[in-house]
């Protein structure tokens, strides 16, 4: 066979046109995949000049597959067993972070190729949030995870896992190997950007599962897999289907390369040639030659050095700290900030100093230099667009408002393709870490007492934004992650990154769907118009949410439970009092009028009459004793569902999220939706 970069085999052993069942294995081995033709990509993914073949790469599609370009018949017409089969594959993550990745990838096994209703980000490009978990998607996977995902179960942010029609693992491990020598578990870090092995295994006579790992190259197989696991795969996989590769992106940058790759069915998958496969790009820049490293210092004087060691200075200097900054923004001078104020007060954005991380970008915390300010630091990327110039304005008038209840926006700064939002530090964090908490939560649950405090706070917050400011603005994504907790546990709305003003009397010009699924409105998924009685019907799920210590929508087993339907059924019954949170405990453990009130206004608030919704000062005079609350309008009684759209709002919300790649998308092109964690 003439030398190449890359070697595919093919063996079928069958004998066509005469009637003769197929008693052969079907084998291939792709060493390396340059001049491999036939292979059927979608998404990002692609095959590289190199012979690579690169699943995700750093642009904003969503996901990318791979598959081999003929079906695997798994299991032969005249043969009710399922045949056994071995596959092996090197991989390499590289990350733009050390430390930190999208969601990993997944080698699959999969009735069709098309998988274009599949979501990105946690689902890997495999599933969605209705599928997941669905025993009709016949797919069987091993992930590469390097996200921990609570809403999964993920053991780790580094483990290895074999899914079964879902991303909740049937079984996962760490992701490691097994030293031969000594027996040792030695760990392997999935971003490390090195080459690494995989090895899966499927033995249809004890229908056990094992799964392999080690470092590329690796001088033989562990001897002992990493996880092993009996699952009967002739339920699961049809009887003939397609094998490949399955990714999806997010917010970090991250590259998945598989530099080879064999299967076999019936036998064991082809060693792959180490010789032959392609090499990982390089990372960072490239080394300097000894022989130039010598021989500059002795052709130089020390005069010359010195003058290039300032010059270079200077340059990195500037570099470090470029702005972009234009005449237009000289209006606005005390709330721009200077990067190099920024850098300085972040330790230059170390990971150290991150308070979180999502869809939305990155949070710092910093402490301005000169001062003893505490301030966070959000970046999130940005157009060139037409509307900066207006949306930095709308940034800068609502640095203005002034409120016990909010979060102030203290200024911003424009860099490159970054724009830096700086609000003030709440040291409690958002107040969903004390409501819901999740693994590794250490938030002591908060009481009654403290839940309705905030409340009324953040109520008196956007009173004032809707009516006693000189301008209306409506925030247009209120929800627990954006309310943060002060020193003394008072609520405070934040995050304005999608709010929008107009003049009062006048009409808001809003055309687009943004904020967060559970907590918009009707009309708002319809029209794309947000008002403040919008807010108002998000302010509803807040009630409802705080109340009950359950998020608007949670996902039980693959069906969605609404927070809304689950309060409105109590209250049908006669107890709404029992949609309150458990941890409160019953009787002593909250005022039951108190209770009976909240509740009541929350599904008062979310009536898909924007008209029959109370208005943020109507709110404040019931949550303070004022007003007493009117019974619920007597449709929330009849036989028709007040909520019945709500099924159709996630629909099409969902049908919209998937053409626009995120759930929030504002005019200015900064997505802003709550930190999910991405898997």
């Amino acid at each position: 066979m003439a030398a190449k970069t890359w070697q595919l085999m093919v063996v079928v052993v069958m004998i066509v046109g005469m009637g003769v069942e197929p008693c052969g294995a079907v084998e291939f081995a792709y060493d390396g995949f340059g001049g491999a033709t036939g292979l059927h990509l979608d998404g990002m993914a692609t095959v590289t000049p190199a012979g690579l073949l690169q699943l995700t790469n750093d642009t904003s599609m969503p996901k990318g597959h791979a598959f081999h370009p003929e079906p695997v018949t798994f299991r032969r017409p005249a043969a009710s067993a399922m045949s056994s089969f071995s596959t092996t594959f090197v991989f390499a993550i590289v990350s733009e972070f050390l430390d930190l990745s999208t969601s990993g990838f997944a080698f699959l096994v999969a009735p069709s190729t098309d998988l274009s209703t599949a979501m990105p980000n946690q689902y890997l490009g495999m599933f969605n949030g209705t599928d997941n978990g669905d025993a009709r998607d016949r797919v069987f996977a091993v992930e590469l995870d390097t996200v921990r995902n609570p809403e999964f179960a993920d053991i780790n942010n580094n483990h290895v896992g074999v899914d079964v029609n879902s991303l909740n693992s049937s079984a996962a491990a760490p992701a490691g190997y097994y030293d031969a020598a000594t027996g040792a578990f030695r760990n392997l870090s999935l971003i490390s950007r090195e080459p690494m092995q995989v090895w899966v295994d499927y033995d249809a006579a004890t229908t056990e599962i094992t799964v392999t790992m080690a470092p590329a190259p690796a001088p033989s197989r562990p001897q002992r897999p990493l996880l092993s696991t009996k699952i009967d795969l002739s339920t699961v996989i049809t009887d003939t289907a397609y094998v490949g590769f399955s990714s999806a992106s997010s917010i970090v940058l991250v590259k998945h390369y598989v530099l080879g790759w064999s299967f076999s069915l019936g036998g064991a998958a082809p060693a792959l040639d180490y010789a032959k496969l392609p090499k990982l790009p390089r990372i960072g820049p490239k080394p300097r030659s000894k022989a130039l490293t010598i021989a500059l210092p002795m052709a130089t004087t020390v005069s010359v050095l010195a003058a290039l060691a300032v010059a270079f200075f200077l340059l990195r200097q500037r570099l470090r700290y470029a702005e972009l900054r234009e005449d237009w923004e000289v209006e606005f001078g005390p709330h721009r900030f200077a990067f190099k104020d920024l850098y300085a007060a972040t330790g230059g954005f170390k990971d150290s100093c991150l308070l979180g991380a999502g869809g939305f970008g990155r949070v710092y915390r910093g402490v301005l230099p000169g001062s003893d300010t505490e301030v966070a630091v959000k970046k999130v990327s940005h157009g060139s667009r037409q509307g900066m110039k207006e949306f930095v304005a709308e940034v800068v008038s609502i640095g203005h408002l002034q409120h016990r209840n909010l979060v102030r926006l203290l200024g911003y700064c424009r860099r490159k393709g970054e724009l830096l939002l700086v609000y003030d530090c709440m040291p409690n964090g958002s107040l969903d870490k004390h409501i819901h908490g999740g693994a590794g939560n250490c938030k002591p649950v908060l009481d009654w007492a403290q839940r309705l405090h905030i409340i009324r706070g953040v109520a008196a917050g956007l009173l004032y934004m809707h009516e006693d400011w000189k301008q209306v603005v409506i925030h247009r994504d209120i929800k627990a992650s954006n309310v943060l907790l002060d020193g003394e546990m008072n609520g405070r709305l934040g995050d304005f990154g999608l709010a929008r003003l107009h003049d009062h009397g006048s009409d808001p010009h809003t055309t687009r769907v943004v904020g967060t699924m559970g907590y918009l409105a009707p009309e708002v998924v319809r029209t794309g118009k947000a008002t403040t009685l919008s807010d108002v019907f998000a302010f509803g799920v807040f009630l409802l949410e705080v109340a009950c210590g359950r998020r608007p929508i949670e996902d039980n087993g693959g069906e969605c439970t609404m927070l809304v339907e689950w309060v409105r059924g109590h209250w049908r019954n006669g107890s709404i009092t029992g949609a309150m949170d458990a941890r409160l405990g019953s009787g002593s453990g909250y005022d039951a009028m108190e209770a009976d009130m909240v509740l009541r206004l929350g599904l008062a608030c979310l009536h898909p009459s924007p008209a029959a919704r109370p208005t943020m000062r109507q709110v404040v005079q019931y949550l303070d004793g004022g007003v007493h609350l009117p019974e619920l309008p007597a449709i929330y009684t009849s036989s028709f569902n007040v909520f019945a759209g709500m099924e159709r709002h996630q629909r099409l919300f969902d049908s919209w999220s998937v053409r626009q790649s995120t759930a929030a998308i504002s005019v200015a092109t900064i997505s802003d939706i709550g930190l999910s964690g991405g898997r």
